[in-house]
């Protein structure tokens, strides 16, 4: 059961905000990747090679963090938060995981739907997950464009709530996770 405190006097624990940071840095930093892959072609090799490993690094942060949150609870809901709130906030929270796992699945796949390896360093490869074919290629490439769109969209969600708790109510919020 979640119990109510009227402003953010508990945080996460300090994994949980390691973790929480670093990957948001990370997707971030995918979402400007995969934008410049597709303008930028002369650096499209360079720029995939980056996007397969950092993705494959969330992969593994999200994984992480799963297991840490079931290891470490969060801090209760702020009294400011109406139930439809904290239903939405729960919700929003369990997509966002879904989709930081998911996504690079999907990537993982894709790749091994063209028969090529993910190289995470030098000789360092990650087996192929999917079949090769060009069918299943074109279903995954457009998921993994899908996916992209409903992650940015579930990012900048989350970014605007806090912003609304931060500056429009003053509860607190934004310190559970500094």
């Amino acid at each position: 059961m979640v119990t109510e405190t009227p402003v953010a006097t508990q945080k996460f624990t300090l994994a949980s905000r390691l973790l929480h940071w670093s990957m948001a840095a990370m997707v971030i930093g995918q979402f400007f990747l995969g934008v410049t892959m597709v303008t930028a072609l002369v650096y499209y090799p360079l720029l995939l090679a980056i996007h397969r490993v950092l993705g494959i690094a969330i992969l593994v942060f999200a994984v992480v963090r799963l297991v840490n949150r079931a290891r470490h609870h969060p801090p209760p809901f702020l009294t400011t938060m109406s139930r439809t709130e904290r239903r939405v906030a729960t919700w929003s929270e369990r997509l966002m995981y879904a989709l930081l796992i998911v996504q690079p699945l999907v990537g993982w796949a894709m790749i091994s739907a063209t028969d090529s390896p993910v190289t995470l360093v030098g000789s360092l490869h990650l087996p192929g997950i999917a079949p090769s074919g060009l069918a299943l290629y074109a279903v995954l490439r457009t998921a993994h464009t899908v996916l992209a769109y409903l992650l940015f969209a579930t990012f900048t969600a989350h970014v605007c709530a806090v912003v609304f708790h931060t500056v429009g109510l003053r509860d607190g919020l934004l310190r559970r996770m500094t």
